[in-house]
């Protein structure tokens, strides 16, 4: 008897051990199953004009969708942005500040072409030193004397400094009608500081180094030391267009895709953009 009321023992004591082991196999699933959508981090290359807005759209995005945030933001020159990701540098989405820069990007098959829209429309400007006296009248006033030095950003890798071009060959003040490979009027070459972005240009200005400089509209608005001298008219230089797209190596190409169409349809998204002086398209 003594042996049987061991063994049944015995019996109570494996079962109820079982049992709690299967109580707390329960709790670990339930903590480690995930609640709601997983989270996703999206990384965007944008052109360096984008700045200041960008991040605010970002800002609104993730209110929205607690599941996405924003990995560092890389604000350079379009140029320097398609060679990042030539050289392999992982990202979700591009924006750049034109055309041509995209269709690089495009034509090595770096982006899925079937999310590329043009997103924002900007304008050309000469800028100036808030408070400054300098007055442009016409892009000949800038071979004037009175003119001593003048930003440009890199044709190669900017832009903005590309469109510059444009306008100055449109003035007889530069030999390439690319805006890329031609050669200043001897009026200017020697006036002339080369920014690595469209943001240093306005930073020659608004130190003084510079008394005017090529920016674009936008640049007016997140620079508080400069002021407009004279808008560029557009038939002087190929049209501003900002293309946006996801790369085609992108991890999160969902969530990407979401967020571009996002920054074109949100209506409040639509109102940062716009106090920062960008056309949606």
């Amino acid at each position: 008897m003594k042996k049987k009321r061991v063994s049944l023992f015995a019996r109570f004591f494996m079962v109820a051990l079982l049992a709690f082991m299967l109580v707390l196999g329960m709790i670990a699933c339930t903590q480690t199953e995930p609640k709601g959508k997983p989270a996703v981090e999206l990384q965007i290359f944008a052109a360096n004009s984008l700045e200041k807005a960008l991040p605010e759209v970002q800002s609104l995005y993730t209110s929205a969708h607690p599941d996405v945030t924003f990995a560092d933001t890389q604000f350079k020159g379009s140029g320097d942005l398609v060679s990042q990701i030539q050289g392999g540098a992982a990202a979700d989405l591009l924006i750049t500040a034109s055309s041509g820069s995209m269709d690089t990007a495009e034509n090595g098959g770096y982006i899925d072409a079937a999310t590329r829209v043009d997103m924002f429309g900007n304008d050309l400007v000469v800028a100036r030193g808030s408070g400054s006296d300098t007055t442009i009248n016409s892009l000949a006033d800038i071979t004037g004397g009175n003119i001593k030095r003048i930003a440009i950003g890199d044709a190669d890798s900017v832009p903005a400094g590309q469109y510059a071009n444009q306008a100055l060959n449109s003035a007889g003040l530069y030999s390439d009608n690319s805006g890329k490979s031609g050669e200043y009027d001897a009026s200017i070459a020697s006036k002339l500081a080369i920014g690595s972005s469209v943001g240093n240009v306005a930073k020659y200005i608004e130190s003084g180094d510079c008394q005017i400089g090529f920016v674009y509209s936008s640049d007016i608005f997140r620079f508080t030391g400069i002021e407009v001298a004279y808008v560029v008219p557009s038939n002087m230089h190929k049209p501003i267009v900002y293309p946006g797209t996801v790369l085609s190596s992108s991890g999160n190409a969902g969530s990407a895709a979401d967020f571009l169409d996002f920054c074109l349809t949100d209506p409040e998204a639509q109102k940062i953009w716009s106090k920062y002086g960008f056309e949606v398209l």
